[in-house]
């Protein structure tokens, strides 16, 4: 709902170029005013008023010529405008039912909860469909979920699994079995003969979560 309130409040170009950095990471001035066919001088205006509302930031990157460029990206503050999974209401629940039942219980409820899954992707992902194809519908059931997902793939013919928002960050935070579970959760779906690693994760601190995926040799 929050999310939803400040998309409502704020410029439509200025929400464009949020949702551009945060598939993209980073970008400069001129690579955002070239996306939206609007001037350079246009686009560092609502750079600099989304700096001053705290929601993104800059490095400078030297070029090979010419003076540094300042590169663009977003702070922890946008991610308010992405689904957040009802956040607070899950971290009630989360303490509520470890108050309640104490740490066994959550993991049970958490094992239940990785079973529902597992059984959803199953559904949707046939043991017997290649890897990569695999992956693409894994990626597709992950967008529905709100983590932004997409595939990249490799030349080492192994693949990346790239989810740049995660929609129940906050519990993640609060409960690492969430993030284990993924992993199982992955790992259950395109099968034990395929390797599976992260390599980049939200919840230790960097912009997006990263799986490397291969078949095992």
């Amino acid at each position: 709902m929050a999310a939803a309130k400040k998309s409502q409040n704020i410029n439509k170009t200025r929400q464009r170029i949020i949702n551009f950095l945060k598939f993209e990471g980073q970008a400069n001035a001129n690579k955002l005013a070239q996306e939206f066919g609007v001037s350079t001088m246009a686009i560092r205006q609502h750079l600099y008023a989304l700096q001053e509302e705290g929601l993104v930031i800059y490095t400078e990157k030297n070029l090979s010529q010419g003076r540094p460029t300042k590169m663009w990206q977003l702070t922890t503050q946008a991610d308010s405008f992405f689904p957040n999974g009802y956040a607070d209401l899950t971290l009630s629940l989360i303490h509520s039912i470890t108050e309640t039942f104490g740490n066994e219980g959550l993991q049970r409820l958490l094992e239940v909860r990785c079973q529902e899954q597992k059984e959803l992707y199953r559904e949707n992902i046939s043991e017997n469909l290649p890897l990569e194809e695999k992956i693409n519908i894994l990626a597709e059931l992950r967008n529905d979920e709100g983590y932004m997902a997409e595939v990249q793939s490799l030349d080492d013919s192994s693949w990346f699994l790239i989810e740049k928002h995660c929609p129940i960050c906050a519990a993640a935070t609060a409960c690492t079995g969430l993030c284990d579970r993924e992993l199982d959760l992955f790992q259950y779906t395109l099968g034990n003969d395929i390797n599976i690693e992260r390599i980049e994760h939200i919840v230790a601190g960097e912009r997006r979560c990263v799986y490397k995926i291969c078949e095992k040799k």
